[in-house]
């Protein structure tokens, strides 16, 4: 197999046509200061499309931002720092988290929540190159490159008011878009292979899967792309024996898909005489039969799903489940 797949530039593992286009298209801007926006579903690795492009192009340190954590009085401070006595419990002057990017990149992670008063600040971060700290009379010019991502829709979030036009032209420049793992499944066999090999050293042992496992692997669609796909064969790899995975060692949403696609656990094909179950009845089934294995623990459902807590809550809310409320039968439509 080519080490060109495997240890691919930039640590992209795939031979799709969609992830070789991200490949070249990182290649073509790494090298660029203009501000990135990378746009894809959790867990699709905007993450490491941004470390891609700091790595090959910049110097400097690469800071990650979760505009997610961004809450509360002192949000402020956290990007931007704070001066000795700016503020009540100042007591101490505080470097923020755009001065530790200087001369590298500030990644904005989930860059759509951030807060609209603090999107009028990187606005004038990106127009000026510069920014003051909260206490401060003077402006600090900066050099760095900004590089921000979001799983939203950041269209209709300008035209709903949540998201500024003019920031979202400023980032705007340069955007890469990321496939979800169901539309490039052909990367699936060289992912598992790279993740069982990442694994090897710390279990001492190589791991394979069979072809049964690798035929559930192919067919499951991945709501929580690749990491859930990492996530599920470190569990398999933790909870099992080995050398080789079998199907019992799935984590439970996927062997739910794959008795779905057989027809022996899910009465949702039966009921509606089709064999086609739709994406998101059989997504919804697998989260309810988690929650059932899990007697309603969602943090314990997240982990057997292999995907994150707030992924989970933000698809309990989507499918009208009440966090702490009464989980419904997995087999209810």
């Amino acid at each position: 197999m080519s080490s060109f797949l495997i240890d691919s530039p930039y640590g992209f593992v795939g031979q799709s046509p969609q992830i070789r286009r991200v490949r070249e298209l990182v290649e073509k801007v790494s090298r660029s200061r203009s501000p990135v926006l990378i746009l894809g579903e959790s867990g699709t690795g905007k993450e490491v499309v941004a470390r891609a492009l700091h790595n090959a192009g910049n110097s400097g340190d690469f800071v990650p931002i979760d505009c997610g954590s961004l809450v509360g009085p002192l949000m402020e401070s956290e990007l931007f720092g704070h001066t000795r006595g700016a503020f009540t419990g100042a007591a101490e002057a505080k470097r923020g988290l755009i001065e530790l990017a200087d001369g590298g990149t500030a990644f904005f992670d989930e860059i759509g929540d951030l807060p609209l008063d603090l999107q009028v600040k990187l606005l004038r971060l990106l127009q000026e190159h510069e920014y003051r700290a909260i206490g401060s009379l003077q402006r600090r010019k900066i050099d760095l490159r900004v590089i921000a991502a979001t799983h939203r829709n950041l269209t209709s979030a300008v035209e709903e008011g949540a998201f500024r036009q003019d920031l979202f032209y400023r980032l705007n420049v340069i955007t890469i878009r990321l496939p979800p793992l169901r539309e490039r499944k052909e990367d699936i066999p060289l992912l598992v292979e790279r993740f069982l090999d990442a694994g090897r050293g710390h279990a001492h042992r190589h791991y394979t899967v069979t072809r049964e496992v690798m035929d559930a692997l192919m067919a499951y669609d991945w709501p929580g792309n690749v990491r859930e796909l990492q996530n599920s064969l470190d569990r398999m790899t933790a909870v099992n024996s080995g050398p080789l995975l079998h199907t019992v060692d799935l984590p439970s949403a996927v062997r739910f898909s794959m008795d779905a696609g057989r027809g022996g656990v899910s009465a949702m094909a039966a009921a509606a005489g089709d064999t086609v179950v739709p994406l998101d009845q059989v997504e919804r089934s697998a989260i309810l039969h988690a929650l059932a294995k899990t007697k309603g623990d969602r943090a314990a459902a997240a982990h057997f799903l292999g995907i994150g807590r707030t992924t989970l809550y933000r698809k309990l809310r989507g499918y009208g489940i009440v966090a702490g409320g009464p989980v419904p039968s997995p087999l209810q439509a």
